[in-house]
């Protein structure tokens, strides 16, 4: 059964979503999973592309868009169409829940502090549920001090 993680984030833009995702790319990458980005078109594709060269000086992770590079891909891939060979992590970029998704592990959704983001997230949730996913979700707006 596919996982869907929410992460409600603290971030209003599309910039600070990416940057977040990249984080996220990054980190699945050291634990060895094979990752997925799906975006709405070439576009955001390029941009995520580069944001993952350049988000942190002393960062390296190592991918490529979908169809362009190696012939043996490397363990992060950039993409708008549906992926090829991918089923571990899916980090959905797009506005779209697609019938692929269900092919994956884990399918992570970054939603921006903002209604319409938080609307769409909405969506893609009755989506998933409807189709039987496993939810979850981690309110990264709320902030706990210890005193």
């Amino acid at each position: 059964m596919t996982r869907v993680d929410f992460y409600l984030l603290t971030e209003i833009s599309e910039m600070g979503r990416q940057h977040y995702a990249c984080r996220l790319i990054e980190k699945a990458y050291h634990h060895q999973h094979r990752v997925y980005v799906y975006c709405d078109d070439k576009a955001q594709a390029h941009s995520i592309d580069e944001l993952l060269w350049t988000f942190r000086d002393d960062s390296f992770v190592p991918h490529n868009i979908q169809g362009e590079g190696p012939n043996a891909p490397p363990a992060v891939q950039v993409g708008f169409n549906p992926p090829q060979g991918f089923n571990d992590i899916l980090v959905n970029l797009s506005q779209r829940s697609e019938d692929f998704f269900a092919k994956f592990k884990r399918v992570i959704e970054l939603v921006p502090n903002e209604d319409n983001a938080k609307n769409l997230a909405r969506e893609h949730y009755k989506y998933y549920r409807a189709h039987g996913f496993e939810l979850h979700s981690h309110d990264l707006t709320k902030t706990t001090t210890t005193q």
